[in-house]
């Protein structure tokens, strides 16, 4: 399989090339070139199939020729190496918790996937350093950094919005040392992603190997669709429909389910649940689609108001936005809607939800009476520990802290700050 740009005015190129450039030099996102439906005999025997089997069975078509099958499933193993649990809330109401890995967070499987890939794309050119440059609201620093660190060949630089990720997020990423640095930009998520998008196109840093972690880079973005496959295995004895709600900030985790579906998965509905940077609630209702400056947000992952992945999404659906509204739409909710909804949830079911999950929840709730047949999982991306300070004071109570955190938050911080574009790339040109 070859991957295009989304701009068309760039080569095809293979999966290593894919994940090795990042973007394309149009500037588009890469997009695979045909998509294969999955064997019918796999989906109907799926709950006999492991974790392992049904990623192998999913991705090995995307990666093709350019990692050996043998490899392939070894870099599986290593990122699957965690729990995805389902936790039924009500009759019809599942959280699907993607907070089991290393950093708590659900961007844990495709850093590591995409971290493995790189470590084997780059085996034979220890003399040629490889540079991964990332734009981060929260979750993808932790995980990037984590997923990367000490690989060989590898050189991690994060960009994050100064004061606008939790002390947790912020220790994730700034307390590693060794091959991640940590860049703290004085701005918002949205400029950290512009500077690492210019910085891809600047000819003067064309001979560094720059490539990125963040979910345009096709390694990060297509092992999401995991999740959906291993929910759909444990769920397919119920014989119900399922609508997932999955909050959403650059659209690369629904984007990933919404290709699942297309390989064959039976995924009745998609909602795309965001905080108040509603940028494609508003092109739905408008057919007009108009980016703006991100607003934080208690559920920072998501303050983004740009979202990179849509674009991918509309591909899918040859850009039919009336075909695209058939199974997918997508709702914006408020900060108070937000922690109303973590009361709510806290109350009914005793379970605690971290602001991304609530938002997810919030979006089945929306939308749940229009499938009544149907079960709806929303995904809880990260574990509530990562929002300590509005978990708590919007439940009123105290989370058990992980020991993996309680190791964390002693580690002293390390970050450079800078302003600009400038700045940065006077610093990769060290």
């Amino acid at each position: 399989m070859n991957y295009f740009s989304l701009n068309h005015k760039a080569p095809t190129v293979n999966f290593e090339e894919a994940t090795v450039n990042g973007i394309a030099p149009d500037k588009g996102l890469y997009f695979p070139e045909s998509l294969i439906p999955l064997d019918k005999l796999m989906l109907e025997t799926i709950e006999f199939m492991s974790n392992e089997q049904i990623a192998y069975e999913v991705i090995r078509q995307f990666v093709n020729k350019s990692i050996p099958k043998k490899e392939l499933r070894k870099i599986i193993a290593e990122t699957l190496n965690f729990d995805f649990p389902l936790v039924k809330l009500d009759e019809r109401t599942y959280s699907l918790e993607l907070f089991h890995g290393p950093t708590m967070a659900f961007k844990d499987v495709g850093a590591r996937f995409m971290a493995r890939c790189l470590g084997y794309f780059n085996r034979n050119k220890k003399d040629q350093k490889i540079r991964v440059l990332v734009a981060t609201s929260g979750d993808t620093g932790g995980a990037v950094a984590h997923g990367f660190l000490g690989v060989e060949g590898v050189e991690v630089i994060i960009l994050y919005p100064s004061g606008k990720v939790s002390e947790i997020q912020e220790k994730q990423l700034t307390t590693l040392g060794q091959n991640i640095t940590a860049l703290e930009v004085d701005g918002t998520f949205d400029d950290c992603q512009a500077m690492v998008k210019q910085a891809f196109l600047d000819e003067e840093l064309s001979t560094l190997n720059l490539t990125s972690a963040n979910s345009i880079n096709v390694a990060r973005w297509l092992p999401q669709m995991f999740y959906y496959f291993f929910a759909y295995k444990e769920l397919k004895p119920l014989h119900k429909k399922l609508v997932f709600s999955v909050p959403s900030g650059n659209f690369g985790n629904i984007c990933a389910g919404m290709l699942a579906k297309s390989l064959g998965l039976p995924i009745e509905f998609f909602v795309a649940a965001t905080n108040l940077n509603d940028t494609v609630p508003q092109f739905l209702k408008t057919g007009t689609y108009s980016a703006k400056p991100s607003t934080a947000t208690i559920s920072n992952a998501m303050d983004v108001g740009d979202p990179s992945n849509f674009v991918r999404i509309q591909q899918l659906y040859s850009n039919d936005t009336e075909a695209l509204k058939e199974t997918f739409t997508s709702f914006s909710f408020s900060d108070d809607e937000t922690k109303k909804a973590m009361k709510e949830i806290y109350t009914k079911t005793n379970y605690i939800t971290d602001p991304h999950g609530a938002v997810g929840y919030l979006g089945w709730q929306k939308i749940k009476e229009e499938f009544p047949d149907a079960l709806g999982i929303f995904l809880e991306t990260a574990h509530p520990v990562k929002f300590l300070e509005t978990v708590e004071e919007t439940l009123s109570t105290k989370i058990a802290i992980p020991q993996q955190i309680k190791e964390l938050v002693i580690n002293n911080k390390q970050s450079i700050k800078i302003k600009n574009y400038d700045e940065l790339k006077l610093f990769l040109k060290k």
